[in-house]
């Protein structure tokens, strides 16, 4: 887990000198995203605000301005000049009834000149066939007009309306005076479509912005002189909600609706979102500069830190990794004078003497394992030599000189192996066949008492290099403390396990004389090197296991299975020493 990629980068001083620049810079970047997009929507909500706020005063002036017609046709309606020349006409000479359409023209006129928004207005007088404009005076009865009037009467909703011929009409209750309940006549009031076009354009706050009125039905009524038709149709089918934001033909739009629940009118406004964020655009590129010059000087802390920090660490890991692997002869090269330099002379000077240490200890090392090993190769067991005369003497009286012959050929062979000093480590193959012979030798006493198991050693750990003498010993403690105290059933098993850079070695016996609490004593006496006491031949295998091998290595007992003691030899071997 420690080797994986993830936990190898979290370790690199680079990256996390990286990942601190980040936190220091990333804030402020997202602060000035932050004010950026702040900016925009406040913008946004500003416009909005302003647009509301125009288009509602626009509407409250539109219905003053139609309140205030109404009244002027309603007074209108009520004069008594008109109520005589729709019921007494047939009764006047010419005289009064040139008088009579004389003031009612210069009514009609007068009543149009006082709003910018009336384009004509009319009387219609069926009674006298008779229809008064504003703009043509008196003309024959306009039975179409007439009509159109009449179906308005009574939709309260619908105060503006568009007509067949394109007129705009205004409506209201008071457009017919009813005699006998039947209308004597009749007011129609046109607007100007021009006049009030201008009066949208008088909302524009910015270029491109443009405005629609539309009715209860929401039939368009008039727009700005640069509003777009087609807008105004995708902003009917894709509307939701009072204002936001709509795209149309690949451009984003920004609406505002107002609606005049006293006339039943909405009225529309739209603008181009590049125009909401106009004034943001210097901001903008001071964003993009910011951010630019932001990535430069992460780019340029990068290649400093790497250049003037990560690399000059990554030489004094390498460094450090060598002498880990064993190599003290390759020392950094370098002409720094800063402070990579020093750490730089004081590695090198480090090395040197850490060199000379090793050297010194190593010899020490070689030095008291020969020794140890002589002093092992000197403890010639006189109990077996004696026994193994005794054997020769028995088989001589026997007078069988084919055993005598392979006895004293592996008493020889046993001897040799013990007794060669040259070699200090040996392949694990000889050391178990040294074990072997030595069992072989006690097997000629021992045959019908005790049962040896040498369990079979697998070709890839044969040519391992093990330390000398360090199988046998422990096979020989068993027959002294154990084994040969059994007089029947004896059992003694060596078996040899190995898994990736480990190998153990394990020989057990089911003798019944040792104890758990003995056990613990003799471990605690082998463990223990550093006390100055006589070496038994456990200590010694031990300790020249743990200075041959890495730590974890060395001799383990515990009670064995088949009830008797249990050795362990552990061996921990490097990379190269597994390949051998």
């Amino acid at each position: 887990m420690e080797n994986s990629p993830v936990h190898f980068i979290k370790k690199q001083l680079f990256v996390r000198l990286l990942v601190m620049y980040h936190i220091v810079i990333l804030p402020i970047v997202l602060l000035g995203l932050y004010l950026y997009m702040w900016s925009y929507n406040n913008a946004s909500e500003e416009i909005s605000r302003h647009a509301s706020s125009q288009m509602k005063a626009y509407l409250n002036d539109l219905d003053r301005e139609i309140e205030w017609i109404e009244s002027q046709q309603y007074d209108l309606l009520n004069a008594d000049e008109l109520g005589k020349v729709a019921l007494t006409w047939d009764r006047m000479d010419g005289v009064e009834k040139k008088i009579n359409m004389f003031y009612i023209t210069n009514r009609l006129i007068s009543l149009k000149s006082t709003s910018a928004h009336i384009h004509n207005i009319y009387i219609h007088i069926p009674s006298i066939s008779k229809s008064i404009s504003a703009l043509t005076g008196v003309n024959d009865f306009e039975i179409n007009k007439y009509k159109m009037n009449q179906l308005k009467v009574g939709e309260l909703y619908s105060y503006l309306s568009k007509e067949e011929d394109a007129s705009l009409q205004l409506n209201s209750n008071i457009m017919n005076k009813y005699i006998d309940g039947e209308p004597a006549y009749s007011i129609q009031t046109e607007l100007d479509q021009a006049s009030l076009r201008e009066s949208l354009d008088a909302l524009k706050m910015y270029e491109q912005n443009e405005s629609f009125l539309l009715n209860g039905d929401r039939q368009l009524l008039w727009s700005s002189s640069g509003a777009s038709d087609t807008i105004m149709q995708a902003y009917e089918q894709q509307r939701n909600g009072s204002h936001g934001v709509i795209e149309i033909d690949q451009v984003n739009y920004h609406f505002d609706e107002v609606y005049s629940e006293s006339r039943n009118l909405y009225l529309i406004s739209y603008l181009p979102e590049a125009m909401v964020k106009k004034p943001l655009r210097h901001f903008k590129n001071w964003v993009w500069v910011f951010s630019i010059i932001t990535i430069l000087a992460l780019s340029f802390f990068a290649y400093f830190t790497y250049r003037h920090v990560h690399k000059p660490l990554l030489v004094l890991v390498d460094g450090f990794k060598r002498m880990e692997n064993g190599h003290f002869d390759q020392k950094i090269e370098h002409k720094k004078t800063d402070e990579f330099g020093f750490i730089y002379n004081r590695y090198n000077s480090m090395l040197e003497k850490l060199k000379t240490l090793i050297d010194k200890n190593y010899k020490q090392t070689m030095m008291v394992q020969k020794a140890e090993l002589k002093q092992l190769q000197s403890q010639i067991n006189p109990h077996f030599l004696y026994n193994s005369f005794f054997i020769i003497n028995s088989l001589a009286k026997t007078e069988n000189t084919e055993k005598i012959e392979d006895f004293t050929k592996m008493l020889g062979e046993y001897y040799k192996f013990i007794t060669r000093s040259e070699d200090y480590l040996v392949p694990l193959i000889e050391e178990m066949s040294h074990a072997r012979m030595y069992t072989e030798i006690q097997n000629m006493r021992f045959s019908r008492r005790i049962k040896v198991q040498f369990d079979e050693l697998q070709n890839d750990m044969e040519q391992i290099m093990v330390p000398k003498l360090i199988v046998q010993p422990i096979i020989e403690n068993a027959y002294k403390y154990s084994l040969e105290k059994m007089r029947q059933k004896g059992f003694l098993r060596v078996s040899v396990q190995s898994s990736e850079n480990e190998v153990l070695i394990t020989v057990e016996d089911n003798g019944q004389s040792i104890t758990n609490k003995e056990i613990e004593k003799l471990t605690q006496q082998i463990h223990n090197i550093q006390t100055q006491q006589e070496l038994s031949a456990l200590m010694n295998i031990h300790r020249r296991i743990v200075l041959t091998y890495r730590k974890g290595s060395g001799l383990f007992l515990s009670k064995s299975k088949l009830n008797g003691l249990k050795v362990t030899i552990r061996l921990i071997l490097e990379e190269e020493e597994k390949d051998v």
